[in-house]
């Protein structure tokens, strides 16, 4: 199985006067732009998405919806898992995942440094192995789910992805 791990984009800075609480914190129009030329730097590797599944905080639910549309994946079909959200336990994000089991490849949506936390229970390591940058994207090549045993394929920045787009 192939797991796209991806992080939200760009979003209201925490500073910002104008800023909501954290779950609703949004995508700036700047985070907006670059996630799409990432998501469509990623279509044009030709990926095709089996399961989406997003953190429920409104930037990684834009975020996975930008992808959707990259990708031509139903917006409705965009699942919503609360174990996805910062401080939650990666091993049951892989109990959960395990129960899907005609997808062959799965988008999760999410936040640092909890994404961080999925790619090291992925690949079997008690420490952060990677650090995405915002709309960064990882591989892994799941071997099994539950419990998770993997390679980490890739990792790209979101300015690797864009280049591709070109």
């Amino acid at each position: 199985m192939q797991l796209y791990i991806v992080r939200h984009g760009i979003a209201i800075d925490r500073e910002d006067p104008k800023c909501p609480p954290d779950p609703e914190r949004y995508l700036t129009e700047e985070g907006l732009e670059k996630t799409k030329a990432v998501a469509k730097g990623l279509a044009s590797l030709r990926v095709s998405p089996g399961l989406f599944v997003t953190s429920p905080y409104t930037r990684a639910v834009q975020t996975a919806e930008v992808f959707a549309d990259a990708l031509d994946y139903s917006r409705q079909k965009i699942r919503r898992s609360e174990l996805l959200l910062p401080g939650a336990e990666p091993t049951l994000l892989f109990r959960e995942l395990a129960r899907e089991k005609q997808a062959s490849s799965i988008f999760l949506f999410g936040h640092a440094p909890h994404l961080d936390d999925v790619i090291a229970t992925a690949v079997g390591s008690k420490k952060h192995i990677t650090t995405l940058k915002k709309a960064g994207v990882a591989l892994i090549e799941l071997k099994r789910i539950s419990p998770p045993a993997g390679v980490l394929a890739w990792l790209a920045t979101p300015k690797m992805l864009r280049r591709v787009r070109r």
